[in-house]
């Protein structure tokens, strides 16, 4: 199993210096990837190209929402930022949520899983640099792109059984958020990789985001983590996964404990099928960090 660090939303005055060092911090303490969520901070690819260039470390989005954008045009814009990157990057899309989507953006959210489809069928051949000519009900195209930095991989958000079927025979993977290692285990392992060998593919990527805290009070370190990432237990798709795994609520799934507790809950992860697992580092963040290093190194 790989390791890799959910990179803190830049705060400061210079926020793209600050995300810079925390890609270098990440590259020299030896993980594998660096990633960026793409909310309503820094544009995550962009940010990525700028902060990203000479740090040698595979750096992803978790996740760009596609909605907002013609699949040509992020195709564009992905290409680029992996020219600057010299070929690290992976590029995480999601369908977000509808209240983002429609409250927020006004965009329909009617049928998701085929809008994901049909943006697929535009983006991936596309950030080949290949000809596409497609019309499907939500997504057209007719456009070839000269842009270099083609080829890279792409994951998809995908929890439920359609998406993790299409993330397994078309994308090269899945990135989850607050799914804990049952779930894993029971459902988006089997399905994601079901749909993989159906298709005659190599076995996809499924990569697991989940909040991290190497501490002595555990209780505490849940309650906090319930305090920071409340939202995710009310939004559905992810009330979903947490209650697959029997979780009240976001708490319940992150890895907090001493040392040999946390490591025991990593190793449960890739027991279940994870391939790369992305810490977001809470509390002691040192102590934490060496956990981490540890056991990437084995």
């Amino acid at each position: 199993m790989r390791f890799g660090l959910l990179l803190n939303e830049p705060t400061g005055q210079d926020p793209l210096a600050e995300l810079g060092d925390a890609i270098a911090q990440a590259a020299e303490d030896g993980f594998d990837s660096a990633w960026s969520s793409h909310i309503f901070g820094v544009d995550a690819l962009t940010a990525l190209a700028v902060a990203g260039r000479g740090h040698a470390i595979e750096l992803g989005t978790a996740v760009v929402p596609v909605y907002p954008r013609h699949p040509a045009a992020l195709a564009q814009q992905a290409m680029t930022a992996n020219a600057a990157l010299g070929g690290r990057l992976t590029l995480g899309i999601g369908l977000s949520h509808q209240v983002v989507i429609e409250n927020m953006y006004g965009y329909s959210y009617d049928k998701p899983a085929r809008h994901m489809t049909e943006y697929l069928n535009v983006l991936l051949p596309a950030s080949r640099g290949e000809q596409v000519d497609y019309t499907g009900e939500t997504v057209k195209a007719n456009i070839r792109l000269g842009t270099p930095g083609a080829g890279f991989p792409v994951l998809i958000a995908a929890l439920g059984p359609r998406m993790l079927k299409l993330a397994g025979t078309v994308a090269d993977g899945t990135v989850l958020w607050m799914t804990g290692p049952k779930t894993v285990a029971d459902h988006i392992a089997p399905t994601i990789n079901a749909a993989a060998a159906e298709a005659g593919r190599e076995p996809p990527r499924i990569v697991c985001e989940l909040p991290v805290s190497v501490t002595d009070d555990p209780d505490a370190a849940r309650a906090r983590a319930n305090e920071i990432f409340e939202v995710y237990g009310q939004l559905p798709s992810y009330r979903a996964m947490l209650d697959r795994e029997g979780a009240a609520g976001p708490g319940d799934v992150a890895i907090v404990g001493d040392e040999s507790s946390v490591r025991a809950q990593i190793d449960q992860l890739a027991e279940a099928g994870v391939t790369d697992f992305v810490a977001a580092v809470l509390g002691d963040r040192r102590r934490t960090l060496d956990v981490l290093i540890g056991a990437s190194k084995g």
